[in-house]
């Protein structure tokens, strides 16, 4: 239930003795029990001292065509995320999610956009009140080794220290506690290769919804 940790090249390409500062990189392959690959899967990895990041650049969730883009969307602890509106139709966007709870009341294309800052680490769930087919997520970090899998299924971390940490896998539809496997791993001073098989839930079934 919580998948199988398979490494493809080695995890451990050496471990840096003690006080050595080294850049390790890791590419994380993410699969479901089918061999095939997970999409917008979250992946983190924990640092024990590393600095928080600091929020750069522009974040936001597009409602458009009747669905929030991107589906998932990292963005660190402190970032500002807007909801701009580009369909023809209003939409009233919220979340009831611990991590941030909020609510964007009905608004159009001719208005601008709504802004949220997400200050606690966590998943926020997102909705729209008036479409029900509308979801997304937003995963917001704490740590500034943090990526999402592609179509491929493929994830890449760099700039690490070598050294033990905490690998997590975070998707709205993997089985397990939370959404999330976490796992150990050792950081070598070269680049390694990690292929993560987990059990998926298949995804709800919203397109008759309104």
């Amino acid at each position: 239930m919580f998948g199988r940790l398979v490494a493809a090249m080695g995890l451990v390409a050496g471990v840096a003795a003690a006080g050595a500062c080294h850049a390790a990189d890791l590419n994380v392959l993410v699969r479901d029990k089918s061999g095939r690959p997970v999409r917008d899967a979250v992946i983190l990895i924990d640092v024990p001292g590393a600095a928080a990041p600091r929020p750069q650049g522009a974040y936001s969730v597009v409602q458009q065509n009747m669905k929030f883009a991107p589906f998932v969307l990292i963005a660190p602890v402190g970032a500002e995320v807007s909801f701009p509106n580009r369909d023809t139709v209003r939409h009233h966007v919220y979340s009831f999610s611990p991590t941030k709870p909020f609510e964007l009341k009905l608004y159009g294309s001719e208005q601008a956009a709504r802004t949220v800052r997400f200050d606690k680490a966590g998943v926020v769930a997102l909705g729209c009140n008036i479409h029900d087919s509308m979801v997304a997520f937003i995963r917001v970090v704490g740590t500034p080794f943090a990526a999402k899998t592609d179509a491929a299924g493929q994830a890449r971390l760099t700039g690490m220290n070598a050294g033990a940490a905490n690998l997590k896998i975070w998707h709205p539809y993997l089985k397990a506690p939370g959404n999330e496997i976490v796992r150990p791993v050792a950081l070598g001073p070269n680049a390694a290769s990690l292929t993560v098989d987990v059990d998926m839930r298949a995804a709800p079934d919203r397109s008759g919804a309104y």
